[in-house]
Order: structure tokens, then C-alpha cells, then sequence
């Protein structure tokens, strides 16, 4: 098949506009955001997100609000329950100085596959601002989701992107960070120095 060089732009051209993101949202922080990012102790954070089964501009203010409330909570990654919605939808940004890099939005994320090698790394949350404390993880996952536009998508992710989404991956089962960590007495000291109580921690064995 012959294919003309103006036909060879204009599929590159095309291809680029559906690649395109489709959610813009400044990073600067702003007085008052939009979501309330809630604590440790509060019962929404236990309440998993639903799949969504039509993404739509509902979907895609959702994740503006999202992220517009993590950029100025200077986070780097939020997911719906966090704000109190029950919906499979997360945000995530590496790089919140840069205001030309474009976050990830992942909706309904499954993960596929773990590498069986594993990594310590300390973790925080907006959920749970001032604790960060060692959390075992696999090293490398495969995930698959929805973008924005309600795309299927695959990835495989690796370094703080791989944590970070295994992280809010768990927010959408009602799961917290601190539930992972194994030093059980380090857990409870860092907690109570930052106003949280152990007995809102559940532990998985």
C-alpha cells in the first residue's frame, strides 16, 4: 500500500490530537480547592470506589477537581475516596514544579501483574499528612485502565510511578499505607506525634 507523505502527516497529526490530554488544570496551588482531602479516622477513606462504566465530562471534572486539590495540597498523587466519592478514579503527578508535564489519570486501574522482586520505600499521604514510614511493595507492576477519554490503556510501571499507583490503587479498595507498615511500634509513635490513632490503623496480615 502506497501512502503519500501529506497522508503520512496527517495520520501523525491525527494521531497526536487523540493522544493529546484531555484534562488541563494549573498547578498552581489555589486559596481554596475545590475537594476536601480527607484524614485518617474518617470512615470515607475505608469506603472503595465503584467502577465507573461511562466515562464522561462528569468523569473528566472530577479529575480537574482532583488534581487541582492535590496540586495545592502539594501532593503528587490522590485518589477519588480521598475526597469522598466512591468512584475508581485517580490522579497522579511526578513532577508538580513543572507546569508543561501532563499527570495521569487512571480510571479504573486493575493491576495485571507484580514482579516478583520487591522494594522498601517510605511513603506519605495527604490522608495522613506529617507520617512517612518504610512500606514493602513489588518493584514493577502492569496495570491496565481508562484514560480520560475513556481509552483502554496498558502500562507497566516501575520506580516511584509503580509505588505511587499501587498506592492510590489501594485507596480505591479502602485500603491506607500505614495498613502495610511493619514496624508496629515506629507505626504507633509517628501517628500519635501527628495527632492519628492507631485504632483507626488496619493492619493486613
Amino acid at each position: 500500500m502506497r501512502v503519500t507523505l501529506a497522508g503520512s502527516f496527517a495520520q501523525l497529526a491525527k494521531k497526536a490530537e487523540q493522544e493529546k490530554p484531555a484534562i488541563s488544570v494549573s498547578k498552581e496551588p489555589v486559596k481554596n480547592p475545590p475537594l476536601e482531602i480527607y484524614k485518617l479516622g474518617n470512615q470515607v477513606l475505608r469506603n472503595p470506589g465503584h467502577h465507573i462504566s461511562k466515562v464522561d465530562s462528569s468523569i473528566r471534572d472530577l479529575a480537574k477537581k482532583m488534581l487541582a486539590s492535590m496540586y495545592s495540597a502539594k501532593g503528587i498523587g490522590l485518589a477519588a475516596p480521598q475526597v469522598g466519592i466512591e468512584k475508581q478514579v485517580l490522579v497522579i503527578d511526578l513532577d508538580i514544579e513543572n507546569p508543561t508535564t501532563p499527570p495521569h489519570v487512571l480510571i479504573n486501574p486493575k493491576i495485571i501483574s507484580t514482579s516478583a522482586s520487591i522494594d522498601t520505600y517510605e511513603e506519605g499521604c495527604l490522608s495522613i499528612p506529617g507520617v512517612y514510614l518504610d512500606v514493602i511493595r513489588p518493584s514493577s507492576i502492569k496495570i491496565s485502565f481508562r484514560d480520560e477519554m475513556g481509552r483502554p490503556k496498558k502500562m507497566n510501571a516501575d520506580g516511584l510511578l509503580g509505588r505511587c499507583i499501587q498506592h492510590e490503587i489501594d485507596h480505591l479498595n479502602g485500603i491506607l499505607f500505614v495498613d502495610r507498615v511493619a514496624e508496629e511500634e515506629l507505626l504507633k509513635k509517628e501517628l500519635q506525634a501527628n495527632g492519628f490513632s492507631y485504632k483507626d490503623v488496619q493492619t493486613i496480615k
